[in-house]
């Protein structure tokens, strides 16, 4: 009775102290480190497993046991082990293999446009997409000027296609570039419409456009030490900002990204200041 009695000490004593660590724990995941949430309940789960290993640790010596009754106990104890880990594993997030596929295809697709392959097959592709765009203009002057788009037609020799090309070609660009910053993860740090990172990382762009010219932004990409932003110099000291993209993009895609954040230009946003250092 009296080993029973300590025993129940040592489990409210150890669960006690298990509960304090898990809260900690917690705490500091959340608030210190940031941590996903599903990090936060790991952390947990593991103060509770660590609580448990503890208890056993402290548990009175059980009475031996021999034959069969032994190997039942051992598989018993395996099983019950097993469905908690399988429990745990299976209420936990898992990976999608097709999410992770499409990250792959939006690394990979920039680097085989690159090669003389990549640029064949988008050459053709914006071949046969300016086709139809001319073919849909030519339908429309036919509509509307009958005989008059004829000879517009005859007299440009395929210039509604030539035309067409270059605001396709600049809307292309800033599409690429708004794929480069979403590809780039750019969004862990700033914010662009309300959307981004809930802590303050980096400062909002929605308005950088108007603050920045495009060489000065390349600047800040390929050596992020060049400018600061105004309110964000514990950010910037801090070296917040990654020293990776000279290595990780090439000029194009650094071209396409600069493209589109140049277009942000909303002045109803307080974008802070760029400082130059």
């Amino acid at each position: 009775m009296a080993a029973q009695r300590s025993f129940r000490g040592v489990v409210l004593k150890r669960g006690f102290q298990g509960i304090v660590a898990a809260f900690v724990l917690f705490l500091a995941a959340r608030f210190l480190f940031h941590f996903p949430p599903v990090f936060q309940i790991m952390f947990v789960l593991y103060a509770f497993l660590g609580t448990g290993v503890f208890i056993l640790l402290d548990a009175p010596s059980l009475s031996p046991v021999s034959g069969f009754k032994a190997v039942a106990l051992l598989v018993g104890f395996y099983a019950a082990i097993s469905l908690v880990y399988i429990a745990g594993a299976s209420a936990l997030p898992q990976y999608d293999p097709m999410v992770e596929k499409g990250k792959i295809e939006k690394i990979v697709k920039p680097k085989l446009a690159a090669t003389e392959k990549g640029k064949i097959d988008e050459l053709l592709k914006r071949t046969e997409e300016l086709d139809a765009e001319s073919q849909t203009i030519l339908k429309r002057l036919e509509t509307l000027g009958g005989e008059k788009a004829k000879k517009i037609e005859a007299s440009v020799g395929g210039g509604p296609t030539a035309g067409a090309a270059h605001p396709a070609a600049g809307g292309n660009l800033v599409a690429l570039g708004k794929e480069q910053y979403d590809l780039q993860e750019c969004y862990n740090c700033h914010k662009i419409g309300g959307k981004g990172s809930v802590k303050k990382r980096g400062p909002m762009l929605d308005n950088i456009g108007n603050l920045m010219k495009p060489e000065e932004m390349k600047e800040k990409l390929m050596n992020p030490r060049a400018w600061m932003a105004e309110g964000f110099e514990k950010e910037y000291n801090k070296k917040l900002m990654p020293d990776k993209y000279k290595e990780l993009m090439s000029d194009q895609e650094i071209e396409e990204l600069v493209t589109y954040l140049a277009t942000l230009k909303d002045t109803s946003v307080q974008t802070p200041k760029p400082i130059k250092k």
